[in-house]
């Protein structure tokens, strides 16, 4: 289950009815205020391979204004196909209370289809009146790192080289618009962090005591024992070794999978919705990857993912669909080390192969703790990873039937250690997230997450059957 950009493997049996489209959020007219902030702002990059937006936020007001309700708008034109990666260079609050994430236009312009929302967490404090946030030294880039376009962007100004007001991009505070203009018809959402409250939603925090625990079935998930695909020849899918248990406040569902070098020594794990309900909307998970093993030698090809998926009826068949996180901590598939995938599937054909698919991709390490979000409208496939844009994929790849949800760790093979000691490797999943038919930001996802949570919730789901 799950595709790299690279293989297939088998995947799950099983048909649903064809699915609504998402209904993407709609941004509402911004409420006046009174001016609390303003947004100063220098290039220092006009051309190359990234953008270099600079700001400095000054309080104009006179109370202090806590720097987590601010977020300021820079828009763009993208470039054709391209997905983007924010980054922060220096900030003089510190580039960790600093967060940057990628949205869409409602409407789109001759110089606006995009926009870089800025925002802050608690760490980065509040601003005394007339006081402001110093240097923040800030830039995106193409994923591929392919040349870009800042000519034709609308808060792109080439001579602006020195700090000064900038009207072309926005702030609110506390979700009120106080400074700035949008390019025409994109009036700013007047509250982009506050999650819808409709829309047919599954939850899951995982709070179960077992595999065998009944209420695991119960709550639509199965706990894979049977044969096939995919993983090494010979390999077993061991439901013992999907396990339980409390870390801090939450519930953990843990995924181990163990080899000692041979297929027949070789238990992978697997856990996914039994039924194919879920289609256009958001996906979300938090989930902790592993570079190491927990006990033994290090260094097999282990795939760690979290992703949706239907059935292929036929090869080549055009309503095939999946979309994929998978992390290699050790490389494989050619790769000598860890990298990520974020894959949309088209279709394949398994013999003689032929993939049709867009992936992104970031060679680095990600063990630790990540929060996964895919959303899926009527135009693109945008993934995240912790609420940074990852990759944004083509329309043509948007699914037709609905999918499963699945989470799996598996070996591709035993190439990457020889040896027979044996090993074990460990993947977490704190919670998952799938809102139907609506679009929302990683903030938004958060929020729903820690509403859930504040109110006890373990477990929703309310998503119909058949779609």
């Amino acid at each position: 289950m799950s595709h790299s950009p690279l293989r297939t493997r088998a995947v799950v049996a099983a048909a649903a009815a064809a699915g609504l489209g998402c209904a993407a959020l709609t941004a509402l007219p911004a409420a006046a205020a009174g001016e609390q902030v303003k947004v100063q702002y220098r290039q220092s990059s006009t051309g190359g391979d990234q953008a270099e937006p600079w700001f400095k936020v000054v309080n104009t007001g006179s109370s202090s204004v806590p720097l987590n309700q601010v977020r300021i708008r820079y828009y763009f034109k993208a470039d054709a196909g391209a997905s983007y990666t924010f980054a922060c260079s220096w900030a003089v609050k510190g580039c960790a209370n600093i967060t940057g994430t990628f949205g869409t236009l409602a409407q789109t312009t001759a110089t606006a289809d995009r926009y870089l929302e800025i925002g802050f967490t608690a760490g980065a404090g509040s601003l005394a009146p007339g006081a402001d946030t110093g240097d923040m030294q800030l830039r995106f880039h193409r994923s591929n790192w392919q040349p870009l376009n800042q000519s034709d962007d609308y808060s792109f100004a080439a001579s602006q080289t020195a700090y000064g007001d900038w009207a072309k991009v926005t702030a609110s505070v506390g979700g009120t618009t106080v400074w700035g203009t949008a390019p025409a018809g994109n009036d700013p959402d007047p509250d982009p962090t506050d999650p819808p409250v409709d829309g047919a939603t599954l939850f899951d925090d995982f709070n179960y005591t077992t595999h065998t625990d009944p209420a695991i079935g119960a709550h639509g998930w199965y706990v894979r024992s049977n044969s096939g695909g995919p993983g090494v020849p010979g390999a077993t899918w061991a439901p013992q070794n999907v396990t339980f248990a409390k870390e801090g406040t939450n519930s953990i569902m843990n995924l181990e999978t163990s080899t000692a070098g041979t297929g027949e020594s070789t238990e992978q794990t697997e856990v996914l919705t039994q039924a194919m309900k879920f289609k256009n909307g958001t996906y979300a998970a938090r989930v902790k990857f592993s570079d190491a093993p927990k006990s033994g030698p290090d260094g097999d090809h282990l795939v760690q993912t979290f992703f949706t998926i239907n059935d292929l009826k036929a090869p080549m068949a055009d309503d095939y669909a999946e979309y994929d996180f998978e992390y290699l901590p050790n490389g494989g598939w050619g790769e000598p080390a860890n990298i990520l995938y974020t894959t949309s599937w088209e279709t394949y054909r398994p013999d003689p192969w032929e993939a049709v698919n867009q992936h992104s991709e970031v060679r680095a390490s990600y063990a630790g703790w990540h929060d996964l979000v895919v959303t899926i409208d009527n135009s693109s496939i945008t993934y995240y990873v912790d609420g940074q844009e990852f990759g944004r994929h083509d329309a043509r790849y948007l699914p037709e039937r609905p999918m499963s949800i699945n989470f799996n760790q598996w070996l591709i093979d035993l190439a990457g250690q020889s040896s027979t000691a044996p090993r074990a490797y460990d993947q977490k999943v704190d919670y998952v997230l799938h809102v139907k038919d609506q679009v929302l930001t990683p903030a938004q996802v958060a929020d729903r997450i820690a509403a859930y949570r504040a109110a006890g919730t373990t477990f929703e789901d309310t998503v119909p059957g058949g779609q």
